[in-house]
C-alpha cells in the first residue's frame, strides 16, 4: 500500500507533459525496435482519461490517433463477462445453473454436458478444449450464436465439468448466445445498448467475424512480421461474436478501465467476483485476477494473428493501460513489456529495455539462416572431397541426423500446442507466430537433403568400388 501511495505522490509532483514526453518516446522507441506499423495506447488515472494516443499510420499515410478503431480481440471476454453478470444482477442468469437449463432443445450426447454451468463457462473450466472442439481451425466458420450453440450435442468433454482450466475461446461463444437468448437482443446490440453507451463508448462495436474487420477501411490494416519485415495481411475468417469480437479505441478502452474501479458497473457482490481469481485458476469471469506489492490487478490479452492487444488494471492503484497494435503474435515480440514500460514511467521510474525485441531477434535469425547457408557449403565441398570410406552404420548416422529440422518442422503443430496451452493454431497462425524460424528450417532442411544426397552418391560409389577390389583380388 505504501508503494501504491508513494506512485500517486510521485505523478502529482510530475508534470503531466514530462510523462507524456517520456511515454512518447518510449512507444516510439520501442514500436521501432519490434517492426509495430501502428499502435494505440489507453492510460486511465484515478478518476480520469490520462492518455489516448495513436502511433504510426495507416498504409496510405493517414497519422493513427486515439480516435483509431482497432481490434481488441480477446479483451472482449471481460465485456461478455460483464453482460452475464448484468443479467445475473437482475436475476435473470443463476450463475451456477446448468448453462442446458436455459436451453431446453439440447440434446447431448455427452451427459456431463448438463453439469455444465455458466460459471464453468466464465471460469475456462467447462470440460472443452480446442483438442476436442476445433475453434481456430474449425471448417467451415460459425455463422452465427444459434449455430454455435449446438456443438454441445455432438461434443464429448474432454474433462468433467468444473475440474480442470482449459483456455477455449468457445465458451464465450456459448455465453454470448446466452446473453442474446435471456435478453432477446442481438447480442452486438445488448453490448450497445447496456455496456457501450452507458459508459461514453461511443466508437466501440462488436462484430461477429474477422470478414467485417477486413472491410473496414477505418481500422488500419493487420500485419505480421518476418525477417525484419513487416507485411500487410487480412485477418482469415474466424467467427469472433462474444469471444474476440470487439473493435475499440484508445478514448473508450480508457473510459472501460475507470469503469473497473469506480465500482458503478454491478452491484458490489458481483463486482467483486467480476474482479476474482477462479476456484481453480487465476482466470476468474473475463480477467485473469492476481495481487501483487502494489494490490489488485486484473488484466488480459488478445491475439489475432494480425492484431495484438495487451490490458491491466491496477485495481487499488486506480490505474490502467490498454495497448492495441496492428501486428500479431509472434515468438520475438514481447507485446506484455509494452504495459510494463508504462506501468514505470507512471510511477516515475525508469522503463527497463531488453536486448531481446523483435528487431535483434530477426538480425539474429537473419545471422543463423546465413550461416546455415555458408555452412551447407561448406559441407557439401568436404563430403565431395571425402576420401574416407563409407560404412552402411555411419550413413545411418548421418541420415538421422540430417533429418532433424525436418521432423521439427512436421512437429510444429503438436509442439505449438503444448507450449500454448493446449491451444491448437491453424496453419497461418503457426506461420505467423514462427516465419522467421520456419524459414530458417527449411532451408537447414534443404541443405541437408544436398548433404544426403551426396553422402548417398558417395557411399554407392564406395559400394561399387569395393566390389571391384573384391572382384580384382579374387
Amino acid at each position: 500500500m505504501f508503494r501504491v501511495c508513494y506512485a500517486r505522490i510521485r505523478m502529482e509532483v510530475r508534470d503531466r507533459t514530462e510523462v507524456w514526453r517520456d511515454i512518447d518516446e518510449y512507444m516510439n522507441r520501442s514500436m521501432k525496435a519490434n517492426h509495430i506499423e501502428g499502435a494505440s495506447l489507453a492510460i486511465a488515472n484515478n478518476e480520469e482519461i490520462f492518455y489516448a494516443k495513436g502511433y504510426g499510420t495507416f498504409a496510405d499515410g493517414q497519422s493513427v490517433t486515439g480516435d483509431t478503431p482497432f481490434p481488441i480481440a480477446s479483451l472482449s471476454k471481460s465485456f461478455t463477462a460483464l453482460a452475464v453478470l448484468q443479467l445475473a444482477d437482475k436475476g435473470r442468469i443463476d450463475l451456477d445453473a446448468a448453462y442446458a437449463s436455459y436451453f431446453s432443445e439440447l440434446s447431448p450426447r455427452d451427459p456431463r454436458v448438463r453439469d455444465i454451468t455458466v460459471r464453468h463457462l466464465l471460469n475456462q473450466t467447462s470440460g472443452l478444449n480446442d483438442k476436442i472442439n476445433p475453434d481456430m481451425t474449425r471448417t467451415p466458420q460459425f455463422q452465427s450464436l444459434h449455430e454455435a450453440k449446438r456443438l454441445l450435442n455432438e461434443v464429448q468433454l474432454a474433462h468433467d465439468p468444473g475440474t480442470t482450466y482449459s483456455y477455449h475461446n468457445p465458451n464465450y461463444v456459448l455465453l454470448a448466445n446466452l446473453v442474446e437468448s435471456v435478453s432477446g437482443e442481438r447480442f452486438s446490440d445488448y453490448l450497445n445498448h447496456h455496456v457501450f453507451k452507458p459508459l461514453g463508448m461511443y466508437n466501440t462495436f462488436s462484430v461477429s467475424t474477422t470478414q467485417q474487420i477486413d472491410g473496414n477501411e477505418a481500422i488500419p490494416s493487420g500485419h505480421y512480421l518476418i525477417l525484419g519485415r513487416s507485411v500487410s495481411r487480412s485477418e482469415p475468417l474466424w467467427f469472433v461474436d462474444g469471444e474476440a469480437g470487439i473493435v475499440s479505441t484508445a478514448e473508450d478502452m480508457s473510459r472501460w478501465m475507470l469503469a473497473q474501479y469506480r465500482g458503478h458497473l454491478l452491484s458490489p457482490a458481483l463486482m467483486k467476483q467480476y474482479h476474482s481469481a477462479g476456484a481453480i485458476s487465476p482466470y476468474g469471469i473475463g480477467w485473469l485476477a492476481d495481487q501483487d506489492e502494489t494490490g489488485r490487478t486484473i488484466s488480459h490479452s488478445g491475439i489475432f494473428w494480425t492484431y495484438k492487444s495487451e490490458e491491466m488494471v491496477y485495481l487499488d492503484e486506480q490505474m490502467g493501460i490498454a495497448v492495441m497494435f496492428n501486428s500479431g503474435l509472434n515468438a520475438f515480440v514481447n507485446y506484455s513489456a509494452f504495459i510494463d514500460g508504462i506501468t514505470d514511467i507512471m510511477r516515475g521510474e525508469k522503463p527497463e529495455t531488453s536486448f531481446l525485441n523483435g528487431r535483434n531477434m530477426e538480425m539474429i535469425m537473419i545471422a543463423l539462416i546465413l550461416a546455415t547457408l555458408v555452412w551447407g557449403l561448406y559441407a557439401y565441398i568436404r563430403i565431395r572431397r571425402r576420401k574416407k570410406r563409407l560404412t552402411t552404420g555411419k550413413l545411418i548416422l548421418i541420415t538421422v541426423g540430417r533429418l532433424i529440422p525436418i521432423l521439427i518442422l512436421l512437429s510444429l503443430s503438436p509442439l505449438v500446442t503444448f507450449i500454448g496451452g493446449g491451444r491448437v493454431l491453424p496453419w497461418f497462425g503457426i506461420w505467423t507466430t514462427l516465419s522467421s524460424s520456419i524459414i530458417w528450417l527449411v532451408v537447414w532442411s534443404l541443405v541437408n537433403f544436398v548433404h544426403l544426397a551426396c553422402y548417398y552418391n558417395v557411399y554407392v560409389q564406395d559400394t561399387k568400388n569395393g566390389r571391384l577390389e573384391s572382384f580384382a583380388g579374387f
